[in-house]
């Protein structure tokens, strides 16, 4: 089967020279000498130098030991090295699972708006699917009575991601149990694509990983999110079905079979000081909400939001006399970048009028002030219908 268009394709190409980045979806990105910063600070040279100085053979398939110990601290005590299988990077592990859990005669249950990998991973195995569509009105929230109309003798896979990408919103602990219930009551599995977990902003709303509470949960992750690790590409899968997790590394040996070791250990460094990481990257996504809120108190009778939970990313809803997609297009003019509904598979006539925005970055406020320059010049013409 072959792959489908990235659904970002066309709006890199227009926002190639963009000077304000409002659409990137990550924390403030590290750099390799903030690492070593960390790891010298909390007395770790031994990292440090095995970075300056490792072997460049291949890696175990899977990941090596270390790593997945290192891994494993960021989940509950059921969860050990040998329930994580590591990946170069989120997008393969999300279409390994995929892979290895689907074929064409199995059914899978996503949902849309969402992140076209998470939208579109049991195609990639050749599975029938079911889209089930979140409403804003519901705060973006699973509609269980949804789920269970949809699910059929087949049923076999049903793939969410909380927190939840374009919007920042999460599902509470109760619709997470449900959830579980009703799969557990068919025997289906959930892949949980988790990659802002940790990035709550209030730490009371975090949720377990699905791998933590469900046995047939398999939750993903990646450096690029909570952390701004993107460069490292490190992704990994938890969970806690052996058999499965060998079909995975069976699956995986046909792609990427193994990370750089380079990337294992900037990938430890990375969780030994993850503490410290978070804590300074929720520093700056508060911060640069609270400009958001105030741009949506001065700008609310052309924008509005359901305010995000978690993450770096809001889904927002223009209310002016065009589509987002043509006000992105009129903003990468501008030299302004944010993510128009299409790049979501918003099709639906509902999403036309909604765009992402990201406050993970250090730079955001520039490109809010940008923005909001923007919105100024264009308001005399929005108020009489112009576009």
């Amino acid at each position: 089967m072959g792959y489908p268009t990235p659904w970002s394709k066309r709006h890199k190409l227009i926002n190639r020279d963009t000077e304000y980045n409002l659409s990137n979806s990550f924390a403030e990105p590290l750099s390799h000498i903030e690492l070593v910063e960390l790891s010298l600070a909390r007395g770790d040279q031994k990292i440090v130098d095995e970075f300056h100085d490792h072997s460049l053979e291949y890696t175990l398939a899977g990941g090596s030991l270390d790593l997945k110990q290192d891994i494993a601290n960021l989940y509950g005590d059921n969860i050990e090295a040998k329930n994580i299988v590591v990946f170069a990077g989120g997008q393969v592990a999300l279409q390994t699972a995929a892979i290895a859990l689907l074929s064409e005669d199995d059914h899978a249950i996503v949902f849309t708006p969402g992140y076209q990998s998470v939208q579109q991973t049991p195609e990639h195995a050749g599975s029938k699917v079911t889209r089930i569509q979140l409403h804003p009105k519901d705060n973006w929230q699973i509609n269980l009575s949804l789920v269970e109309a949809a699910i059929k003798h087949n049923t076999k896979c049903i793939i969410i991601n909380e927190p939840f990408n374009p919007a920042g919103t999460l599902m509470s602990h109760q619709l997470q149990r449900q959830l579980i219930d009703i799969c557990d009551r068919n025997n289906i599995y959930v892949l949980s694509d988790e990659v802002y977990r940790l990035l709550e902003h209030n730490p009371k709303d975090r949720l377990p990983a699905m791998a933590e509470l469900y046995d047939k949960g398999i939750s993903a992750c990646t450096m690029s999110k909570p952390w701004g690790g993107c460069g490292v590409t490190i992704g990994w899968l938890v969970l806690q079905n052996m058999e499965l997790k060998q079909k995975l590394i069976d699956t995986q040996y046909f792609g990427t079979t193994c990370p750089s070791r380079a990337s294992e250990i900037q990938a430890m460094m990375i969780l030994r000081a993850s503490d410290s990481i978070i804590a300074s990257r929720l520093a700056i996504i508060r911060k640069n909400l609270s400009l958001l809120d105030d741009f949506f108190r001065e700008h609310g009778d052309f924008f509005e939001w359901n305010r995000p939970s978690a993450g770096a990313i809001g889904y927002v809803r223009f209310k002016g006399p065009l589509s987002a997609d043509k006000l992105a297009e009129q903003l990468a003019a501008a030299r302004i970048s944010v993510k128009p509904a299409p790049l979501f598979g918003a099709q639906s006539d509902l999403y036309q009028d909604y765009f992402r925005i990201g406050f993970g970055e250090r730079s955001m406020p520039q490109a809010l002030s940008a923005l909001s320059r923007f919105v100024i010049k264009k308001r005399p013409d929005w108020q009489t219908g112009v576009e």
